[in-house]
């Protein structure tokens, strides 16, 4: 057997071993989607439900100040939600991108940014680059729970109700990847506070809903229970968020492992294509030595008679 020959098959028995890795990581991704899909899906409906609450008591509050922006705001939160983990296409690479983008604007405006990032390789990224970085979480990205939610969420609202000078923020932003399906998954931008209030009026809402508005009562008023609202709808927003980039990040798995599956399955047809050629070549040099050896031996036979 030639050197070249040994050479292909040794590749191809690598990239073989390459594809069964590929192939396992494929399928514990297709499963876990599932899994983190089920989580999203059934966390929507209290997310759209408080949200419904938050706005019908913002109309009848006056003044709130997380329902106000600031005159001048100097200082932005920038909560960024990556992965812990790698080979997850660019999950991770276009969350970055986009907080890249929002922290550019912000700094445009005249803010000072302040981030705060899950995910190891989001912390990675800014160590690298000796980024300062307010807080971090790790290991939480594949699957959060609602106490980890709620701890972000703590630390958000203390940074937000303290004053600038003291180290307070004035706003905060979400980064996250949104799931819109097993293929497609985009990196988003949502400020959190202060709320965005939009007058719209109650049929458009209704057609909206597809159903009529449920009438609130507040009690002891709107004020008071505003209050308590807020940091259940703030935790919920950063939960939801955790969710979906949860979702996010195991589809961009599957799909960079099935593409390595496919590129390597690939790769394999083209390498034993080549290998039969060269062993097909060696076959053909063997048979014209041989050729040329028997007529050489019958050359010499015939001179000397």
């Amino acid at each position: 057997m030639g050197a070249q020959l040994r050479v292909y098959r040794r590749r191809i028995r690598s990239t073989k071993s390459m594809a069964k890795i590929t192939r396992a990581m494929e399928l514990i991704a297709t499963t876990r989607i599932t899994k983190a899909q089920r989580a999203a899906q059934a966390a929507g409906p209290y997310a759209r439900e408080i949200t419904r609450a938050v706005s019908a008591v913002a109309g009848r509050v006056n003044y709130h100040p997380m329902l106000t922006d600031v005159e001048a705001p100097k200082r932005a939160a920038v909560l960024v939600i990556t992965s812990d983990k790698g080979l997850a296409g660019g999950y991770t690479t276009n969350a970055i991108k986009q907080a890249e983008s929002l922290t550019a604007l912000l700094e445009e405006q005249g803010k000072e940014v302040v981030q705060y990032v899950v995910g190891r390789k989001g912390v990675g990224y800014n160590q690298f680059r000796n980024r300062s970085m307010e807080q971090t979480w790790e290991g939480i990205t594949e699957r959060p729970a609602y106490a980890d939610a709620k701890e972000i969420g703590t630390v958000l609202l203390e940074k937000y109700t303290q004053d600038t000078d003291e180290g307070g923020v004035d706003e905060i932003h979400i980064v996250s990847t949104e799931f819109i399906s097993m293929l497609t998954q985009q990196a988003a931008t949502r400020r959190a506070l202060p709320l965005e209030v939009e007058e719209v009026e109650a049929a458009e809402l209704e057609k909206e809903h597809g159903k009529p508005l449920p009438l609130y009562e507040f009690e002891p008023s709107a004020e008071d229970v505003l209050e308590q609202l807020l940091p259940q709808y703030v935790t919920n927003r950063i939960y939801f968020a955790l969710l979906e980039s949860a979702a996010s990040q195991w589809a961009s798995r599957r799909n960079a492992m099935k593409a390595a599956t496919d590129n390597a399955e690939e790769l394999v047809r083209t390498l034993t294509r080549q290998a039969n050629q060269a062993r097909q070549a060696e076959i053909t040099n063997e048979i014209s030595e041989i050729v040329g050896g028997a007529d050489a031996l019958a050359g010499a036979s015939a001179g000397s008679e």
